[in-house]
């Protein structure tokens, strides 16, 4: 179980945000009603200091709180299905921008009960190992530890999460952004992370009993991920559980919205939501500079 101290200040506006992306999808916004109003829609709830709708409730605590179905050794299978109702073009400058774009909703099976949520998990190892900066002057890594990651995972893992995409978008899933290491069976991607002031950091978890079990786990918050980052005693690759978001990029014209028949293949895009940490890792290695990275 996870450690609810101060939890109205643990994830700034996660739930809203997902709130608020979740009344969007079903096609109404929502206002918060004023806590002085006895009249508080009874499909209403409160999770981390925030209302939100119960079902979402149920699946927040599922993911966030409980860590189940997530990818990796726990469960082969997770009691997930992705889908994605639609892509959209952000137009275009100068015909340059041929990308289109939507995010994956995951619907998860919680006895029985069918619950959507924005967010998916997996059992990763969460590189925070300090980076070249620059090689001959020329900056490599722009970014790294601030807007973006190099997360690492099982490649049975990453075939798994591409055959869910698969069977709920009808897409196929490139490799592109991503670093395969044959040698250990590991896929190394790039998430992304939100690091601009009023966006929500990725959170940063680590265990408080390493010796606990099943329910009797619970976590500490320490920061945000850049925050960890910038810490030398923290400077090293963690093991444990990463919770994302996902969307897809297709290429295309703007005029015509791509499909999956037409043999092209999607881009997942991760961007890391929290972390969960049982601990340093000296199993992997970790990577210190890409040749293709330079900027």
């Amino acid at each position: 179980m996870m450690d609810n101290h101060n939890e109205a200040n643990v994830f700034p506006n996660i739930a809203e945000q997902a709130e608020a992306e979740q009344a969007q999808r079903n096609g109404h916004g929502f206002a918060h009603p004023n806590p002085a109003n006895h009249n508080i829609n009874i499909n209403m709830v409160r999770w981390r200091g925030n209302l939100v709708h119960e079902k979402e409730a149920k699946a927040l605590r599922h993911v966030f709180d409980n860590l189940q179905d997530h990818f990796g050794h726990q469960r082969p299978d997770p009691r997930v299905r992705f889908f994605n109702k639609s892509l959209t073009h952000p137009g275009s400058v100068g015909g340059l921008n041929q990308m289109w774009n939507g995010e994956l909703d995951f619907t998860y099976d919680i006895n029985g009960d069918q619950c959507d949520l924005a967010y998916m998990s997996m059992d990763v190892c969460v590189d925070l190992a300090p980076k070249l900066v620059h090689k001959h002057g020329q900056p490599m890594l722009k970014g790294y530890g601030t807007s973006w990651v190099y997360v690492y995972l099982p490649d049975t893992t990453f075939e798994k999460i591409k055959s869910y995409v698969k069977v709920g978008t009808g897409w196929d899933v490139s490799d592109e952004g991503t670093v395969h290491d044959r040698n250990r069976n590991l896929v190394a991607i790039e998430a992304s992370m939100h690091h601009q002031e009023g966006q929500p950091k990725p959170s940063f978890w680590v265990v408080k009993d390493k010796d606990a079990s099943g329910s009797d786990i619970s976590f500490s918050r320490i920061g945000s991920v850049q925050e960890v980052n910038a810490q030398p005693q923290h400077q090293s690759v963690h093991r444990g559980v990463g919770i994302f978001s996902v969307s897809m990029e297709v290429e295309g014209s703007p005029n015509f919205e791509p499909t999956p028949d037409t043999g092209d293949e999607a881009n997942l895009v991760f961007t890391l939501v929290s972390v969960r940490t049982w601990g340093i890792t000296e199993c992997v290695a970790p990577i210190v500079h890409a040749p293709n990275k330079w900027c």
